[in-house]
């Protein structure tokens, strides 16, 4: 009898409990109206009021932004690190910090971000003191959809280093030298060889980066509570509000948001399974 399965036992338990059965809890609840009596009020509401359609605009907007960002200068850093030539060191130590900074998020991030850059925060008052000026006076804020992009971006470009680094290593020194030599350049390599085999690595790495800024709630609710209309924080509303309780919308909002994910995912495994025909 083949016991093999056993390693793998705790894992199918573990999705079973935490991600499946929420799932079918979310999508069945998504038809209840207030008194549990079946409707489809919530799905339609998904598609008729404007605020709800306005939130999962912001939160798209903040995904792509947060995304493509984290990606260009991840990227960029990780080439640094990897291709760069610097001291093995300064890869350990960056290798260390994006593995720290990838995983600081929710309250502790959004407070040192008001600490730093706030109305009130140090940044901001030496700003004021060495140039004699109000920013308040001038609108600046950060407490709106670019200034939750930037605390986004913490994660987020720490999180291409990891993911995109072993994708870097996998540049083979072989194909290079053949570039080289049949007289190619640097130009010819990046264009031809390199970018092609990266690109579905990079465009994979940017999904999953949109679907970690689509899914954040804790990070955005204590940086700007509800000033921003996100679909999380919208939710949160939705299921523990006072004024806007309503359970079932809350988990239609949740259903749309599964489904994005799952598109998400869906094309980041599609991705990796591209890229990893090319390093083998």
């Amino acid at each position: 009898m083949n016991w093999s399965w056993v390693g793998v036992a705790p894992f199918f338990a573990f999705a079973i409990v935490f991600l499946f059965l929420p799932s079918l809890s979310i999508f069945y609840r998504s038809f209840q109206a207030n008194d549990g009596t079946f409707t489809f009020d919530n799905i339609i509401a998904l598609f008729t009021t404007r605020d709800i359609i306005n939130a999962y605009k912001t939160s798209l907007q903040i995904s792509l932004i947060t995304a493509a960002g984290g990606a260009m200068f991840g990227f960029l850093l990780a080439y640094a690190v990897v291709l760069g030539g610097l001291p093995r060191g300064i890869r350990t130590f960056m290798t260390t910090f994006s593995g720290v900074a990838s995983n600081f998020a929710g309250v502790p991030l959004a407070f040192a971000f008001i600490a730093t850059m706030g109305n009130a925060g140090l940044v901001t008052r030496w700003i004021e003191s060495i140039f004699n000026i109000s920013t308040r006076e001038m609108g600046f804020s950060i407490y709106n959809m670019w200034g939750l992009s930037i605390v986004y971006m913490y994660f987020q470009f720490p999180l291409m280093v990891l993911i995109i680094a072993p994708a870097l290593d996998g540049l083979r020194r072989e194909w290079r030298e053949a570039c080289e030599n049949l007289g190619g350049t640097s130009y010819h390599y990046w264009r031809y060889v390199a970018i092609p085999i990266l690109l579905p690595s990079l465009l994979g790495t940017m999904i999953l980066l949109f679907g970690n800024s689509f899914g954040a709630y804790a990070t955005a609710y204590a940086f700007s509570g509800s000033f921003i209309n996100l679909v999380t924080v919208l939710i949160g509303a939705q299921i523990q509000g006072d004024v806007l309780y309503n359970p079932g919308l809350g988990n239609a909002l949740a259903l749309g948001m599964i489904v994005i994910m799952a598109l998400s995912m869906t094309g980041y495994i599609w991705m990796q399974k591209r890229v990893a025909r090319w390093i083998q």
